[in-house]
């Protein structure tokens, strides 16, 4: 029931430069896979380190201090705001960052990067920040991270549509490699339909739970989001019959309609989940 700017701070803080972290350092390590796109596609897209847009020592060097800086910031917002725990619990996320791409899992070579990009994306950054706007562990909006989580898996899985080949022929599982093009823009659509109704059940789902705490959410802040995304699908079905392996123009018109999908159900299921919060309760 309100909002306080020195908790979003810290959580925007820590979501920023925990970005910066994996995504810099995965560019680091993926360094010679993007490499060989380049030499079999030379007129794709272009790559950090390997079209020389920035060294391999710059971006891990400035990947380390992102992530320092972020696991910093979680241990101040932890005595500014009172928050026990906050800072091992950014500490435990960094590590879930770390595993995606960083020696000794690799979860992004062996074929689970797609979910852990979810896990991280979906649910564990949402998470951090309620509980640093909240100052509860369990707070009745966790109901929504499932449907969110899958939205997010479903982008996970979709980026690796354009790396199909040289991902393939670098050693480099994914859902892609291992299932092919056809396979994952069909789980594509399934997950954001299930992600969908998930969200718009969240209430019903709510009054089974226990344990959560903080106000009901009604079903007027989330069957629009869902309702939304559910009126994109047609439309990203019908790119998706283009994007096939190395149609790359497709390919990126098709994942633009489904960032823009996630991405404009997640910012109205915000905008009315946080206009619920403030109206008066009844």
């Amino acid at each position: 029931g309100h909002f306080a700017l020195a908790p979003a701070l810290f959580g925007l803080a820590f979501t920023v430069l925990g970005l910066v972290f994996i995504v810099l350092l995965n560019d680091y390590v993926d360094r010679d896979v993007d490499a060989l796109k380049r030499a079999m596609f030379p007129s794709t897209s272009k790559k950090t380190i390997a079209d020389g847009i920035v060294s391999a020592n710059t971006l891990l060097v400035v990947g380390c201090i992102g992530g320092s800086l972020g696991l910093a910031s979680a241990f101040v917002g932890e005595r500014v705001v009172g928050r026990p725990g906050l800072g091992l619990g950014a500490a435990l996320g960094m590590v879930v960052f770390a595993a995606y791409s960083l020696p000794p899992v690799r979860l992004n070579y062996r074929g689970g990067g797609e979910l852990l990009e979810a896990f991280g994306i979906g649910a564990l950054l949402p998470w951090f920040n309620a509980y640093l706007q909240a100052g509860i562990t369990r707070p009745s909006a966790l109901v929504l991270l499932p449907g969110v989580t899958l939205w997010a898996f479903a982008s996970a899985l979709a980026s690796g549509l354009s790396d199909e080949e040289s991902d393939r022929r670098g050693g480099k599982r994914t859902f892609t490699t291992s299932l092919g093009n056809a396979a994952v823009r069909r789980s594509v659509t399934v997950t954001l339909l299930v992600g969908a109704v998930l969200v718009a059940l969240a209430p019903v789902a709510l009054d089974f739970g226990a344990g959560a705490r903080g106000a009901r959410i009604p079903v007027w802040v989330t069957v629009p989001p869902a309702a939304l995304l559910l009126l994109s699908l047609p439309r990203l079905v019908a790119a998706g019959r283009t994007a096939v392996t190395n149609a790359f123009a497709a390919q990126s018109v098709y994942k633009g309609l489904l960032h823009q999908a996630c991405w404009r159900a997640s910012l109205l299921l915000a905008a009315l989940l946080g206009l619920h919060a403030v109206l008066p309760s009844r």
